[in-house]
């Protein structure tokens, strides 16, 4: 598995997620990352509330990173199941990726989305593929 820097400097090319959502990658492990989102303006909808999209696309950087990074193959999405538990009154979202099975063709991971409340905003479920 190679460093935080190395794995910060190949998901910079995920440009969305990176340069126009902001989100972070704190920590990685075998199997899991840990990324984080700096909650501004542009990421409410109309209501004032977090975007959806913007919770989403948080939970779905830290499974890509969680599942392809210092790996030698790649991993996709093949289906997701979002459960929205409830809003965020924080500054700043946590989403946590963790292994739940690997498979030879499918792995399955549960990302935990938090804030810094320590209130418990989604959980992301992924079916992922492993591809040559």
């Amino acid at each position: 598995m190679g460093t935080i820097e190395e794995a910060r400097e190949m998901f910079a090319k995920d440009l969305y997620a990176t340069e126009l959502t902001g989100i972070c990658i704190d920590e990685i492990g075998e199997d899991y990352a840990k990324c984080s989102l700096e909650l501004t303006d542009k990421h409410r909808n109309a209501y004032g509330g977090i975007m959806g999209g913007a919770i989403y696309t948080l939970a779905d950087l830290a499974f890509a990173v969680a599942s392809n990074f210092g790996k030698e193959y790649k991993t996709v999405s093949l289906t997701t199941s979002a459960s929205f538990m409830s809003a965020s009154r924080g500054s700043t979202l946590y989403a946590s990726a963790r292994l739940i099975k690997d498979g030879r063709r499918n792995c399955f991971f549960t990302v935990t989305v938090t804030d810094d409340l320590d209130k418990v905003i989604a959980v992301v479920d992924f079916t992922g593929a492993h591809i040559q």
